[in-house]
């Protein structure tokens, strides 16, 4: 069709091009003042809507420089394609607000949880996440249904068709409808979030969670094996998440000899005392060391107690060091470990006297 076009009709295009371009260079000018301008401030929100604006100013600029050139064009060129056209300003407009407010949510979403990272837990950035999407899911069903009311299509009537073929719809699809809905009980009742360990004690599910979608949960086993498992699942199983202790707990029993009776009373107040200093001994849980158990071949004492730290190698060196301190508290009593052992009495016969 442009190639139809002669004589000053040519030149007056290139002149638009021109001027366009030009505009363009004034656009680019005015975002990067703007850009300079946001990173010169303290707030970081500003930030968020220069970016949330950038991309989409610039490709709405030249979608406005080619509905101008579509205007300009002589009637004879575009007459076929009216109809087809008329509604293409409203639904461009319609368009890029949505995109326009659906980067400002993914940027507030991402600045918001970066700028409180030291005061949200798992559960408070799983709550964040939960709330963009849906915002997201929401905005992007109010655009559809407004682009189609745009461009003449009767909103009224496609609910009410949508309101019985949903019954047969959501038959064909009860599986996928039953992962999207656990989905999102998983959003909203933030039982884990992504970097949490979980593990199920009704099945074999235990990993570090990486990613929540509205299908399918992914987690990292611990051998590094990714395992995918349907939303569904979850409202069907019991979930551990370890990663939201506040403590973990040490409890051994520990034997000692039956010949070391004599120390025992003052070995279990030592190790009382030990638990009660210990740096890394939280002693506002439960502490319990007591006597508890006369053995097949010991005399068995308890430590119940729970360390400060919940990271799983740390823990583990503090019980390490814990056990280690009882085992020297056992020796310096002069007493020792019991191990298994049975005592053999044998009865002694006298041969009778002739």
């Amino acid at each position: 069709m442009l190639l139809e076009l002669k004589g000053n009709l040519w030149i007056e295009l290139a002149a638009i091009l021109t001027l366009a371009l030009i505009g363009y260079a004034i656009l680019k000018g005015l975002l990067t003042r703007a850009k300079r301008g946001a990173q010169r401030t303290q707030l970081r929100w500003d930030d968020v809507l220069f970016r949330a604006l950038s991309v989409p100013s610039r490709v709405a600029y030249w979608a406005l420089v080619a509905l101008l050139i579509w205007a300009w064009l002589p009637k004879g060129f575009t007459m076929d394609y009216q109809v087809y056209l008329a509604s293409v300003p409203r639904v461009l407009l319609i368009l890029g607000v949505a995109w326009v407010l659906h980067r400002l949510i993914a940027g507030f979403e991402s600045e918001y949880i970066s700028s409180q990272a030291q005061q949200l837990d798992s559960t408070g950035v799983a709550t964040v996440h939960a709330i963009a999407k849906l915002t997201r899911v929401a905005l992007w069903i109010i655009v559809v249904l407004t682009v189609l009311q745009a461009l003449g299509v009767s909103v009224s009537g496609l609910l009410a068709f949508g309101g019985i073929g949903g019954i047969a719809v959501g038959f064909a699809a009860k599986d996928l409808l039953a992962n999207f809905f656990g989905g999102m009980s998983i959003y909203l009742d933030r039982p884990f979030a992504p970097g949490d360990w979980i593990r199920s004690p009704d099945r074999e599910i235990e990993g570090t969670v990486e990613d929540i979608g509205w299908r399918l949960t992914r987690i990292r086993t611990f051998d590094q094996r990714p395992l995918y498992i349907p939303n569904s699942v979850f409202s069907q199983i019991a979930v551990e998440n370890p990663s939201r202790m506040h403590n973990r707990r040490i409890y051994e029993t520990i034997g000692v000899r039956y010949q070391d009776s004599h120390v025992l009373r003052a070995l279990v107040a030592d190790v009382r005392n030990m638990l009660a200093t210990h740096p890394d001994i939280d002693t506002n849980r439960t502490l319990i060391v007591n006597f508890n158990h006369f053995g097949a071949s010991s005399l068995d004492f308890f430590l119940y107690t729970f360390t400060k730290t919940t990271d799983w190698v740390t823990y583990h060196r503090v019980k390490e060091d814990v056990l280690l301190k009882v085992l020297d508290l056992v020796h310096q009593h002069g007493a020792d470990v019991a191990f298994p052992t049975r005592t053999v009495h044998l009865e002694t016969h006298h041969a009778p006297e002739i």
